[in-house]
């Protein structure tokens, strides 16, 4: 249970007029090198995938859509802040592209998920992990700073919640800038299922004392990988139950090609945490959970809004992976509504 690996709620809605993406015809962008998935994910309509060059010369995958121009000039803020994804463990920047960049796309945002080395995919790096803590947030940095002309808002799903956690205690870090790892500022952030600050020690803990059964699945799914293996089991780490089993083995599919190395040495990463706390209020920050999450608890929530000095957002009946399960319009729909109140 120690090596537990973890990736990855009532709320009313007020604002009306969401937008949801239109149907459109099927892409014709493709991979221009060697595919290291054997299952490869086929871009939509408007998306393209581009390798940014890291410094350390390895290739970065980036799924882009940009925002729709032919909306109404007066429903459109032309000065939205541009989508950056981050995603978790066992993921890729595929995750986001299923319904998340169509959605924001179709509501004026420009829109770059971003797959960390050694998946989806990018290259991978030497050494039997594909980095730390501080080699992929400075990965997330160089491609801000490079290819992003407008400061961003940060969005990270599980594992990718606490590379951005990092990122933004960097953000006015001198000694960081020094060292030369530059980290642009951010229009703000929203932490999905995130990985509290303390890192999974104490998700494990509680799942060993109060939920028994229940932590040796979780133990068994992604420390074992045996989701990889067990549709049922998949399906209870990461969706809902009421998610069509064909869906399901899809993702599964996915994941487990995805993922060619380990993100984190986690007993390494577990050494160097909490992050770094910051003054409250300096980040425009939204703590988003699910009520049904398998493997961020409740508590594992209430601890990062109280780290941040933010209330939690908890989003019922849908699951971890809230940007594929089958409620995946619930979680968009509270990320627009804050992203609209930053506007103003």
């Amino acid at each position: 249970m120690a090596t537990l690996l973890l990736s990855s709620h009532s709320i009313s809605l007020s604002q009306p007029n969401f937008c949801f993406p239109r149907r459109t015809k099927k892409p014709r962008a493709v991979l221009n090198r060697t595919q290291k998935m054997q299952v490869p994910y086929e871009l939509k309509q408007g998306q393209t995938r581009l390798f940014h060059k890291l410094p350390s010369g390895l290739n970065m995958e980036v799924i882009v859509q940009k925002g729709v121009a032919d909306k109404d000039p007066y429903d459109r803020n032309s000065e939205n802040p541009p989508l950056v994804f981050v995603h978790g463990s066992y993921h890729a920047a595929w995750c986001w592209a299923e319904h998340w960049l169509p959605f924001f796309s179709a509501c004026g945002f420009d829109c770059y998920a971003l797959s960390l080395l050694g998946q989806g995919e990018s290259d991978a790096p030497s050494g039997s992990v594909a980095g730390t803590l501080q080699t992929h947030a400075s990965d997330v940095a160089d491609f801000i700073q490079k290819k992003v002309l407008l400061p961003p808002v940060l969005l990270g799903h599980s594992f990718g919640g606490l590379i951005i956690q990092y990122y933004i205690t960097n953000v006015k870090n001198n000694q960081a800038i020094e060292m030369g790892n530059f980290y642009p500022k951010l229009t703000g952030a929203a932490l999905v299922c995130s990985v509290p600050p303390s890192g999974n020690s104490g998700l494990v803990w509680r799942y060993l004392f109060s939920k028994p059964i229940a932590g040796f699945k979780v133990t068994r799914s992604l420390a074992a990988k045996a989701f990889q293996t067990s549709l049922p089991l998949c399906k209870e780490t990461f969706f809902s139950s009421t998610m069509d089993d064909q869906l399901v083995l899809r993702y599964q599919e996915l994941m487990r090609e995805s993922s060619r190395m380990p993100l984190f040495d986690l007993r390494k990463l577990n050494a160097s945490l909490p992050v770094p706390s910051i003054p409250k209020g300096s980040v425009e920050l939204l703590v988003l959970g699910a009520n049904d999450d398998f493997i961020v608890d409740a508590e594992g929530l209430r601890e990062t809004g109280r780290f941040y000095g933010v209330s939690p957002v908890n989003v019922e009946r849908v699951a971890h992976d809230m940007m594929l399960d089958c409620s995946w319009e619930k979680g968009a729909k509270v990320i627009l509504s804050w992203l609209t109140a930053l506007n103003k």
